[in-house]
């Protein structure tokens, strides 16, 4: 492959045409939304308005954010608050559980803020939040998605202990732009967490990239590749947009033409799944990622 940056065009004053999305509509989506509002439940998809919360939402499929909604890392893509945060509800879990059963969610996804400021990197809040939602809603699949908790395998092992179905790390970008874009992880710990996890008893795992940060066609693949050998099953690809002007600026919109050619390259290299489209998330189709 070429050192030519991927097959892009110059970002516009507007967004292109695939990058727009319809309005969320139907009967389930409007239920759920009814049910958000008036118990004053917190869903990412609500807060982060996620392009694709109108299908995930129609599938019974929803994600939660635990340990507060202020990070303790300063990654300079993601648009969640940094500082000091607050200090831990440990009702949470209940909470959690709680807005699961109420929405009927089918298949949630959880994910958190970094926590570095606890002893337990907020290891023990995420476990809790799996049993009490596994206490309270019997049929429901999860999702796990989760920092690097530091690469402490003490705090992984409690991951794996209450038995997601899909135990969930990204990468968020190639190697040489990872300090850059996720200042204090890293690449190489990053991918170790997600070896750890699958050779531990992680049932799934899964990870996800970002493109239009200046990353080139080998390094993407490249990626790909140390995910495959780090026995990663699912991996998802989208559209870095930017949450500020604060934040990383877009270097490039990536053509629909080239995710679809990442999805070919990643499911020949093995990957039980591809998710790879410029409006795809973490959770995209994440009910399907169980099987």
């Amino acid at each position: 492959m070429s050192n030519t940056t991927i097959e892009h065009v110059i970002p516009p004053k507007g967004k292109p045409k695939w990058l727009r999305v319809k309005l969320p509509t139907g009967k389930k989506y409007t239920q759920l939304r009814g049910l958000v509002e008036k118990y004053d439940l917190h869903t990412i998809c609500t807060s982060g308005s996620c392009p694709n919360m109108g299908e995930c939402w129609g599938e019974g499929t929803a994600t939660f954010m635990i340990l507060g909604n202020i990070c303790t890392r300063s990654c300079g893509f993601c648009g969640v608050k940094t500082g000091r945060p607050e200090n831990i509800d440990w009702e949470e879990p209940e909470k959690v559980a709680r807005s699961i059963k109420i929405m009927g969610i089918k298949h949630a996804v959880i994910t958190s803020v970094d926590r570095d400021d606890l002893k337990d990197l907020g290891s023990i809040i995420w476990a809790e939040t799996v049993k009490a939602i596994r206490r309270m809603n019997p049929n429901t699949t999860l999702e796990t998605l989760i920092p690097d908790f530091q690469g402490v395998e003490r705090h992984l092992d409690r991951i794996i202990e209450v038995g997601p179905e899909v135990v969930s790390h990204n990468m968020e970008t190639v190697k040489r732009l990872t300090r850059e874009v996720r200042i204090q992880a890293k690449y190489e710990r990053s991918l170790e967490v997600l070896r750890y996890l699958k050779a531990n008893g992680a049932k799934r795992t899964k990870s996800g990239i970002m493109l239009g940060l200046g990353e080139k066609e080998e390094e993407v693949v490249q990626t790909m590749k140390d995910l495959k050998n780090a026995n990663v099953d699912v991996v998802t690809i989208g559209q870095y947009l930017q949450p500020s002007k604060k934040h990383l600026p877009v270097s490039e919109f990536i053509l629909p033409g080239q995710f679809k050619k990442y999805e070919e390259i990643g499911l020949e290299m093995g990957f039980r799944h591809v998710e790879s489209g410029a409006l795809v998330r973490s959770s995209y189709k994440a009910h399907k990622h169980i099987d």
